[in-house]
């Protein structure tokens, strides 16, 4: 009797707590409806299979950005002269070298030149025959006062004095140009046009120079055989992409930071803003202008160049929250709790993972970030239904 009582018993128990586990889930169903689609929008109630699928986001005002660019150092050209040879020749010596700091006016080399010797010979023989037209002017004059000489011969000899005149002054001129006395020792002494350091020489003694070097297309023979410049001023040339280059403008100031020199930084200024792209890497080649105090900036250094741009017009959001539908970006605003809408909207810049809206919603929204694919799914599902 006590045996069958405890199998009552346990029967009994089974029964209570199949009820226990059984009903609430089927009540649990029962008390969440599955997401569905009203009037356009998504509704998910919480618990639902697709609640846990969705994270939201609230929109937020564009923040102040920093935009990194490449950036090229290089020389100052309003302070830096690249000097080559006007005369061929040889070098007999060189009087300076690279890292010297020189006046204007310094000799760089001299040159052993039978170009240069012919343009001093061509000032001695103007002045000879300047000074030989003066004396038959002077002498025909005479003659013609005393009725010896006829006037037609010295008004010819007057025309051949002022050419005469003009081709002295030319030649002296050019030998001017160059810095030379008319001496005929063949030996051309080029000099520096600026004060600066000597930062590049290409020569040695003895070699042989050309005169139109600097039209060869071989790079090794259109080197120039000096380059002079400040290397406190320092230019920086700048790749900026396609999508920045309308934030930039001239007299904006910006950050280098070189990798070469942790923790220091120098201030420029934006110069020139190219009108047109560069065809092989669609950038807008920017230029601005450094100062270089202490000389650590060296030319040809890659560097990167920091502009603080302010904020943006719009609302800023994660780009994981656009999609397009068609030609047009669009993203599911939360109008309430599980209630979820599409909405068109236009965009601005994209940079980092984050994009700003120009139109479509404002700051403050919250829009769906991960699920987003899902939901318009069900909503295109509802609409071809």
């Amino acid at each position: 009797m006590k045996t069958k009582l405890k199998i009552a018993a346990s029967a009994c128990f089974a029964v209570i707590n199949l009820a226990l586990t059984g009903c609430p889930k089927e009540n649990e169903h029962a008390e969440v409806p599955p997401a569905r689609v009203e009037n356009g929008r998504v509704i998910v109630e919480p618990g639902s299979p697709p609640a846990a699928s969705v994270s939201i986001e609230t929109a937020q005002p564009p923040a102040a950005v920093t935009l990194a660019l490449n950036g090229r150092i290089v020389w100052d050209d309003n302070v830096t002269t690249r000097l080559f040879t006007p005369f061929a020749g040889r070098v007999t010596k060189i009087h300076v070298e690279a890292g010297q700091s020189i006046e204007a006016g310094a000799p760089l080399v001299a040159i052993a030149s039978p170009d240069f010797g012919q343009a001093q010979a061509d000032a001695r023989r103007a002045a000879t025959d300047f000074t030989l037209a003066e004396r038959t002017v002077s002498r025909l004059r005479e003659l013609s006062e005393h009725g010896a000489a006829a006037r037609k011969d010295l008004q010819a000899a007057e025309a051949e004095l002022e050419r005469a005149r003009l081709e002295k002054e030319r030649t002296a001129k050019r030998l001017a140009l160059y810095g030379a006395a008319a001496d005929l020792d063949q030996a051309y002494i080029l000099k520096s046009p600026i004060a600066g350091v000597v930062v590049e020489k290409t020569i040695h003694p003895g070699a042989e120079l050309r005169n139109d070097q600097m039209l060869a297309s071989t790079p090794q023979l259109a080197a120039p055989l000096f380059v002079i410049t400040d290397p406190t001023k320092l230019w920086v040339q700048i790749d900026v992409p396609e999508r920045d280059y309308t934030r930039l403008c001239v007299g904006q100031t910006f950050v280098i930071k070189s990798a070469n020199l942790p923790g220091q930084s120098f201030t420029g200024r934006v110069d020139v803003v190219s009108d047109s792209l560069d065809p092989s890497t669609h950038t807008v080649k920017a230029r601005g202008s450094v100062v270089n105090d202490r000389r650590l900036l060296k030319a040809e250094t890659f560097v990167t160049v920091e502009f603080t741009l302010p904020p943006e017009a719009g609302t800023e959001i994660s780009s994981r929250a656009v999609f397009l539908r068609g030609e047009k970006h669009c993203v599911l605003v939360e109008e309430a709790p599980g209630r979820y809408a599409r909405r068109e909207v236009t965009l601005g810049g994209q940079r980092g993972g984050r994009c700003i809206i120009t139109d479509g919603i404002v700051s403050g929204q919250r829009v769906v970030v991960e699920g987003a694919l899902l939901l318009e799914r069900m909503l295109n599902a509802a609409s071809a239904s």
